[in-house]
């Protein structure tokens, strides 16, 4: 199986404007190489309040899906623009994950993306410890 299980994405932020006609965001991008479905549990944690637990998304088996972080919610609640955010993304299947943003705060754009950081068994990590 390809990927991991658990991956950490520490740095997170969607800006409360943008300029042009492009909306700056940033998603989550999650591929699945395995043949049956990936079953995500998604946390985001804040500096300033409790985390939003309990997301769930689906990447079907041999797919990818990119899942715009202004999207997710818990109850009803979402990230709240021009707050920092880390996420935690948990999946039932090895799975591989990468972080992508679009700033489109100023007339010059920019792209960035990264690997999540994946968190594997014999490394003896938690974020919940």
């Amino acid at each position: 199986m390809k990927g991991e299980r658990h991956w950490i994405i520490p740095d997170g932020f969607i800006p409360p404007a943008s300029s042009g006609s492009l909306t700056s965001h940033e998603s989550i991008c999650v591929l699945n190489c395995n043949g049956k479905d990936a079953h995500l549990a998604i946390t985001v944690f804040f500096e300033d309040r409790p985390p939003l637990e309990g997301i769930a998304e689906t990447v079907k088996g041999r797919r990818t899906k990119h899942i715009r972080t202004s999207s997710l919610q818990a109850s009803g609640e979402r990230i709240p623009e021009n707050v920092p955010y880390a996420i935690e993304i948990e999946s039932d299947v090895p799975v591989i994950v990468q972080y992508s943003r679009l700033d489109a705060t100023q007339p010059e754009l920019a792209l960035m993306s990264t690997m999540a950081y994946p968190l594997t068994t014999n490394r003896g990590m938690s974020v919940h410890e």
